[in-house]
């Protein structure tokens, strides 16, 4: 009868390991994908979401040499050899919610980071020069794949393994005084 119970619990806890894997499994799969772009030089873009118009910062650190930096939501811009960082101002009209991509370039070697432009209603409706260049295009490609790991699913994949372990502890302990083993 007592193996009945343990056999009972292990299932249960297996069923609940299973049921959370393919959650493990993405974000494995998200963190090699990230590990393909590893650089012998550091670089960032500080903040990583930025309204439309706003001013970011272009660090890069470990660059023996002049970097170039490049993205389609602003003029490209270059870091000389020995400094840290330069700034650069988004466009107006970029996408609030669009994800951009920013690609640093080090003597040759490449590392790229997300730059998102917020959501929100903007204060002012920026105007259009006639004579000014427009800048059009996205650099699309990251929609509906894993941003990272994300604290609530994380809780309640927890949540759950630690009550279905709980839960066959219980059953399992429930009856061994009642001399029925």
């Amino acid at each position: 009868m007592r193996a009945i119970r343990v056999a009972s619990a292990t299932l249960l806890a297996a069923t609940a390991l299973s049921l959370t894997a393919p959650t493990a499994s993405a974000a494995v799969a998200d963190d090699n994908d990230t590990n393909n772009n590893i650089t012998s030089f550091g670089f960032r873009v500080t903040p990583s979401t930025i309204a439309a118009g706003g001013q970011v910062t272009l660090s890069v650190d470990g660059c023996e040499g002049n970097t170039t930096v490049t993205s389609g939501v602003f003029d490209d811009a270059s870091i000389s050899k020995g400094q840290q960082s330069t700034t650069a101002t988004v466009f107006e009209d970029a996408k609030p919610g669009a994800m951009y991509e920013v690609t640093f370039d080090c003597k040759g070697e490449k590392g790229t980071t997300d730059l998102t432009i917020a959501t929100g209603r903007p204060t002012h409706h920026p105007t259009h020069h006639p004579t000014a260049p427009v800048h059009h295009g996205v650099r699309a490609g990251v929609g509906g794949s894993l941003g990272g790991l994300d604290l609530h699913e994380i809780a309640l994949g927890s949540a759950l393994i630690v009550g279905t372990l709980g839960t066959a502890y219980y059953w399992t302990r429930r009856r061994t005084g009642d001399g029925n083993s």
